[in-house]
């Protein structure tokens, strides 16, 4: 459970909840910010949701092989 690539997993699932929630926190208010920053949110929630897939795919398979 220790292991880096699960850590790094962790905190990449956690990016990903905060730009969500800046995203629907902007989107729910609307205004200047949303219109400057809405797609950018999008984007960097997509982000950080690979990078958290890659993580947890490389902790699988790497934790594989001590079986």
């Amino acid at each position: 459970m220790g292991s880096p690539l699960y850590i790094l997993g962790i905190l990449a699932m956690a990016a990903v909840v905060v730009v969500l929630a800046i995203g629907i926190g902007g989107f729910g208010v609307g205004g200047e910010f949303n219109r400057k920053n809405g797609n950018k949110m999008m984007q960097l929630r997509l982000f950080f949701q690979f990078v958290a897939v890659v993580f947890m795919l490389a902790f699988a398979y790497f934790a594989g092989f001590g079986n």
